[in-house]
């Protein structure tokens, strides 16, 4: 089973295909992450991406594609059974080069999920999100507060809010996803079945619509 899970920032892509990879055997393919483990890594790949963003600028599309072309085509080896893709194509020029690549190596998905949230729902979520200052530990005040306040259960780090989760770059934010990755949603409905999914009920209600839905 190969999926897409589409939605704005703070509609709980990462952590419904979290869940459902843990559930269901499927590889997690987050763009995310990938970059992070590259940069990590300290190759050839990591050291330019990490220049790169350390600049401010974005990775370009064509290294962020090769990245995930590897993670969904080369390294699954029999171990998961298929994958499901989060944060990753936010443009249709991104679904279109992805598209390319998974049609040369014979791949298909197999159903779009897109977590449906409210503007208003998404900037509550993401400025009550907080980051660990030392583990990169997260937490959000409204529904996975830490123990003690300000501070990491984990490592007693100090808990930050990341610039990008202050209400008003939140919109900003939602501004670009409307005006870049809603057309991906345009982009595969023509392609394959779009399910979409009111991501405002709770985690595991949304977990077990999305099972239920692509027939997991």
């Amino acid at each position: 089973m190969n999926l897409v899970v589409l939605g704005a920032p703070g509609s709980g892509k990462g952590t419904q295909a979290a869940i459902l990879s843990q559930r269901f055997d499927i590889k997690h393919v987050s763009s995310g992450d990938l970059l992070r483990d590259s940069v990590a890594r300290e190759d050839e790949l990591g050291k330019e991406i990490e220049g790169i963003i350390a600049t401010g600028k974005l990775v370009p599309d064509i290294l962020v594609l090769r990245l995930v072309r590897e993670a969904i085509l080369e390294e699954g080896g029999g171990k998961w059974d298929g994958w499901i893709l989060d944060g990753y194509p936010r443009t249709a020029e991104q679904a279109e080069a992805l598209e390319e690549v998974l049609s040369s190596a014979r791949v298909v998905i197999d159903a779009v999920i897109f977590l449906d949230v409210d503007s208003d729902e998404v900037v509550t979520r993401l400025s009550s999100r907080r980051i660990c200052s030392s583990c990169q530990s997260v937490y959000n005040t409204l529904n996975h507060p830490p123990k003690h306040e300000g501070k990491c259960d984990k490592c007693g780090g100090e808990l930050v809010q990341r610039s990008d989760d202050q209400p008003e770059t939140i919109r900003r934010r939602l501004k670009v996803y409307n005006e870049e990755t809603v057309p991906v949603l345009d982009f595969y409905e023509l392609r394959y079945d779009v399910y979409r999914v009111d991501g405002s009920k709770p985690i595991a209600d949304i977990t077990d619509e999305i099972a239920g839905l692509v027939g997991l």
